[in-house]
């Protein structure tokens, strides 16, 4: 990302340039190469490098690399661009220039290629298959420079850190065993024993809050968030977790996206990724532990930042507390198995939510926040009524 005359000069230029406006998922990949996220990589990949992390989790130059990052756009604007060329990439909410490309190559994909390997389906229903099906015919690789945060920082605050940012301040707190926790769900009392497991062995946790887009009914970032500060507040001991934000969307890859997790967590000075149930995962598409399994299928050099992989985590009343498949020995019956998706189903009816699920302070923020949901509901109806 640019800085200063620099960055002032790039923005006036990129000004004068023929743009493409790029998607949500497309902006969030440009932020975390502009902030050091995605360090060593420079910018969109070639078809070599889109080939190579499909078939084998390495670009061209042997870079271990699990998920294509990549720029599509439709035919008829890609026949604009001729090699050498230099666009402007326009934010999607505002259209304004956040990065300029220098266009090294143009070429197709076979879409469903891509969902094969990296989904592990081709099922239209599948969200993370449903983007890349609906994005442009044609990719355009090359380097970036980087000329905004995408407006994470005004909208976020504190809460958006680089990955410079998060390794001074383990470094301010004397940490070097960190363990990330990735959420796009508010901590419910099965996350909260994961972070408190990690704790046990590192030194601290960095809760990593996913601050890009979701797919329809998950809980947006700023209450997420805001639920997790009270957890962390209430819950933990006081300098053993940091909460921060990062400004990827969600690709829904299951296995392939716990190592991009990984992968991206070394950039932001983590030693360790915890990795429970259904790591990254939606609907049926993936078994509960495929996300462990596919850390053992890799080189053991591929990745710095190692798994913590958890068993199955809930509720068990029999043992009075939250335990794990690994150590609790009673029967199904006797647990409460805990998950975001039911979470959500529960108060989104409305219905009572057991105190072994979730803290008191948690669920009174997420009433509130589907209190509203469905206050601004009726509201509309009632505007179609009186039309």
């Amino acid at each position: 990302m640019l800085e200063g005359e620099a960055l002032a000069a790039e923005r006036k230029r990129a000004s004068t340039l023929p743009a493409v406006r790029v998607t949500s998922r497309e902006k969030g990949d440009l932020v975390m190469l502009g902030i050091g996220g995605f360090t060593p990589l420079e910018g969109f990949m070639t078809h070599a490098d889109w080939q190579g992390v499909c078939d084998g989790y390495r670009t061209a130059t042997g870079l271990f690399w699990p998920i294509p990052i990549t720029l599509s756009t439709d035919n008829a604007t890609a026949a604009g661009f001729k090699t050498g060329t230099e666009i402007a990439l326009a934010d999607p909410d505002n259209g304004e220039p956040i990065a300029i490309l220098k266009v090294t190559e143009k070429y197709a994909i076979n879409k469903a290629h891509e969902c094969a390997t990296v989904f592990r389906t081709t099922d239209a229903e599948h969200p993370g298959v449903k983007m890349v099906m609906a994005q442009g015919e044609v990719n355009l690789a090359g380097p970036v420079k980087v000329l905004s945060d995408g407006g994470f920082k005004g909208k976020y605050g504190a809460l958006f850190m680089t990955p410079a940012e998060t390794r001074a301040e383990f470094e301010r707190l004397g940490w070097s065993r960190v363990a990330a926790f990735q959420t796009r769900n508010p901590m419910h009392r099965s996350h909260e024993y994961l972070a408190k497991v990690a704790i046990e062995v590192c030194d601290g946790v960095l809760v990593h809050s996913l601050l890009g887009a979701l797919k329809p009914g998950d809980i947006p970032a700023e209450v997420r968030t805001k639920a997790i500060a009270v957890l962390i507040e209430k819950y933990f001991r006081s300098g053993t977790v940091v909460q921060a934000g990062y400004p990827l969307d969600m690709r829904y890859a299951g296995p392939r996206e716990a190592l991009l997790h990984a992968l991206f967590r070394q950039n932001y000075g983590c030693s360790h990724l915890l990795v429970g149930r259904d790591h990254a995962g939606v609907g049926n598409y993936y078994g509960p532990f495929d996300a462990h399994h596919i850390f053992d299928e890799i080189p053991l050099d591929a990745l710095h930042t190692r798994p913590l992989k958890i068993d199955w985590t809930f509720w068990c009343y029999k043992c009075g507390g939250m335990a794990s498949g690994r150590t609790c020995p009673h029967e199904d019956a006797d647990r409460l198995l805990v998950s975001g998706t039911k979470l959500r189903k529960w108060l989104s009816e409305g219905s009572p939510v057991p105190a072994e699920f979730s803290r008191p302070e948690v669920l009174e923020m997420l009433r509130a926040y589907y209190a509203g949901l469905e206050e601004k509901v009726e509201v509309k109806l009632a505007g179609h009524s009186a039309r």
